[in-house]
Order: C-alpha cells, then structure tokens, then sequence
C-alpha cells in the first residue's frame, strides 16, 4: 500500500511564493520519475516539472526560470518551489510518483488548491 500526502497550497498575492511538498509512505522499493501537474477549472491537466531519479528536471515553459522541482529521496518526498506567482497559475496542482513496490505504478496525490490573486 501506497500512500500520497500533499501539502502546501493556500492563497497568495501575485509575485509571491508557496513551496508543495509530497510525501509517499508504505512500502516502497524505490521511487522512479516524480512530477508535478496542475488542473485549472474548465481546463485540461497539465505537466508542470519532472524530476528524474538521477535529479534531471523537466519543466513547462510557462513556469521555466520561476518554478523548481526537487526531491528527498531518502524522505520519498518530492517539493516544487514556486516563486513570482502569476494568476495564471491558479489550479489544483497533483505530485505523481512512479513507484516501484509490491504494487508498482504510478501514485497521484490528493491534490492541492493554489490561489494567486491579483
């Protein structure tokens, strides 16, 4: 059993910063890529940053220069530093793990609400 826990999220005043986190628990062989996505009303979810699990990163070119994504891997935890929000960024933003376990796959958080205002 695999188990996701995001924190993070809240309002925020445009050009501020919120830093998500997202914990995997259970019993867990080894943590593949992890990633971070985003789901604002009435749109498609989107790719925001990757992380691989040699530290390669990939990014969305509207968060580029703005966002990063790093990992604790003894913790199995993934955190994506937001800097210089934008009301553009507003969405529900989801961690995904790919998880190697007795139930290898990918996990997707729970999901957290990120607000900025204008």
């Amino acid at each position: 059993q695999v188990r996701l826990v995001e924190s993070g999220g809240g309002l925020v005043q445009t050009g501020g910063s919120l830093r998500l986190s997202c914990a995997a628990s259970g019993t867990i062989l080894r943590i593949n890529d992890m990633g971070w996505y985003r789901q604002a009303p009435g749109k498609q979810r989107e790719l925001v940053a990757t992380i691989t699990s040699g530290g390669s990163t990939r990014y969305a070119d509207s968060v580029k220069g703005r966002f990063t994504i790093s990992r604790d891997n003894l913790k199995n935890t993934v955190y994506l530093q937001m800097n210089s929000l934008k009301p553009e960024d507003t969405a529900v933003y989801y961690c995904a793990l790919q998880v190697v376990s007795s139930a290898t796959g990918t996990y997707w958080g729970q999901g957290t609400q990120v607000t900025v205002s204008s």
